[in-house]
């Protein structure tokens, strides 16, 4: 598997986690219980930490990095995201923070110091420059991404839907193979 330290630095995973064997998953990254990790995700907490949270769920091909202490970041950035987040496919989150219940779309990138508030929704593809922070509540669309309206009640239902969806669809990875 690709779950291995880095100076001496082990990832915690939750027992009910699920990291696909074909993630890679290295030194200080923390996996809350039923979050999951799929298909060609790399988190790479070489140089600071990764914190994922309960019910969480990154989706295939994403990459969670974060920024080294440097006379340009002292003391470096952590990249956290919170509990019943979803990531989509492809999404490259550097050292930012993603707070509770969130949806962040595919082929995202959110760069060093971002801040996603609780409850946004970040349309796929958009581009979340440095520093910035996106109320929550809203979809934030384009590059650099903008605010474009309030969430419905059923896109904010549809957040903790697939945080829930994601949690299940893993008990179902991990069950044993049964046969046709």
């Amino acid at each position: 598997m690709g779950i291995r330290p880095f100076e001496g630095t082990s990832p915690e995973i939750h027992p009910r986690a699920h990291v696909d064997e074909r993630a890679v998953v290295i030194g200080a990254v923390r996996l809350g219980a039923d979050s999951s990790v799929w298909p060609l995700c790399v988190l790479r907490a070489d140089i600071q930490r990764i914190e994922v949270g309960a019910r969480s769920n990154i989706q295939d091909g994403s990459v969670l990095h974060v920024t080294h202490d440097s006379p340009y970041h002292p003391g470096g950035q952590a990249l956290i995201v919170g509990e019943g987040v979803t990531v989509g496919h492809h999404a490259l989150l550097h050292a930012c923070t993603v707070e509770d219940d969130c949806l962040i779309g595919m082929g995202s990138i959110v760069l060093d110091g971002a801040v996603i508030r609780a409850g946004a929704m970040l349309g796929a593809g958009a581009l979340v420059p440095p520093g910035k922070a996106l109320e929550g509540g809203y979809l934030w669309v384009g590059r650099p991404a903008r605010r474009t309206r309030p969430l419905t009640d059923r896109e904010q239902e549809y957040i903790r839907y697939s945080a829930a969806h994601y949690v299940a669809l893993k008990e179902r990875h991990a069950a044993p193979f049964r046969g046709p």
